[in-house]
């Protein structure tokens, strides 16, 4: 898991950037096996719902953003991922994408029927090809930020956790977290927020939830919205992402990439500390926040299993 969970479970909570600077040789990309579960929702999402997953204003020139992340997944990961500048290559997928969107099977695949990967960048439009390799090869979803403009003028997100990327295409950073329950320290910080990310330092923050939602993919249009009817605490899942930057400073940008893990909520408190100090996040967090996180009508039962668990570690300790 990327996610480091005393950094980032606090209390009393408080919605905030939680920047930390990346410590030497942290890797901000993670390579995908063939048929991992990050790999087969990413690869029902671009099949299915691909102009909801990736988006970009029109005029709009990723090429330079696109270029610094393809050759910084070539630096990470040399065993997964080569670009030469025309031609990109997932090296554990077997298949490559040329510049002009040309698909090649260099092998068969080692999942399914085989060729899975490339049938479904044969779907996508030419110029989305590339992205959406590299959005099957990892298991991070990527945005561009705009220092320039504060906006987020292109999305490959495949796995949002309840949002829609299409409604944040070409907004600016304050209309994104405008909607973000006691959003106040956010929006402050929002200037400094894209200073530091455009910058030449690289970030990281993390996020999390407990939900009831067990897909990594949570967009908004294929979420029940009658939440919580069929899922107890004890049955509920953790959700989490990890955050980072990899920055363009000449051209005032950076490519945001999102790490998304879903696991059951009991797997991920295997020890008292946890158990306690995530209940006493969600038991300082404000009615708005309560709502805005989908938490308010489950909040008592979820606080009391929380402390439960927390007395029962203690107890087998």
């Amino acid at each position: 898991m990327a996610f480091d969970f005393d950094a980032a479970v606090t209390a009393p909570f408080r919605m905030q950037p939680g920047l930390r600077r990346l410590a030497a040789g942290a890797r901000q990309l993670t390579p995908l096996a063939p048929g991992s579960r990050h790999q087969r929702e990413k690869l029902a999402v671009l099949s299915a719902f691909w102009p909801q997953a990736l988006c970009t204003v029109p005029g709009f020139d990723a090429a330079p953003a696109l270029a610094a992340l393809y050759a910084h997944a070539a630096l990470e990961h040399p065993e997964a991922w080569a670009c030469d500048g025309r031609l990109a290559v997932a090296r554990r997928l077997g298949t490559a994408v040329g510049d002009d969107g040309e698909v090649l099977q260099l092998q068969a695949g080692h999942f399914g029927l085989g060729d899975e990967v490339a049938r479904c960048l044969l779907a996508l439009p030419p110029e989305w090809r590339q992205p959406g390799l590299a959005s099957l090869a990892f298991a991070e979803d990527f945005a561009i930020v705009d220092g320039h403009t504060g906006t987020i003028p292109w999305l490959a997100v495949a796995l949002p956790s309840h949002w829609a990327p299409e409604e944040k295409l070409g907004r600016h950073f304050s209309e994104v977290h405008g909607p973000v329950a006691d959003n106040t320290l956010l929006l402050k910080a929002t200037a400094g927020l894209l200073r530091l990310a455009t910058g030449a330092d690289r970030w990281e923050r993390f996020v999390w939830n407990v939900s009831d939602h067990p897909r990594l993919h949570a967009h908004p249009a294929r979420v029940d919205p009658q939440r919580w009817q069929h899922t107890s605490p004890a049955l509920a899942w953790w959700r989490t992402e990890r955050q980072t930057f990899i920055p363009l400073p000449a051209q005032a940008q950076a490519v945001f990439t999102i790490h998304v893990e879903v696991q059951p909520l009991a797997a991920a408190l295997h020890t008292p500390q946890r158990a306690a100090a995530l209940h006493d996040a969600i038991a300082s967090m404000s009615p708005a926040v309560l709502a805005y996180r989908n938490l308010a009508g489950v909040r008592e039962p979820l606080l009391a299993w929380l402390a439960q668990r927390a007395a029962q570690h203690t107890a087998a300790a």
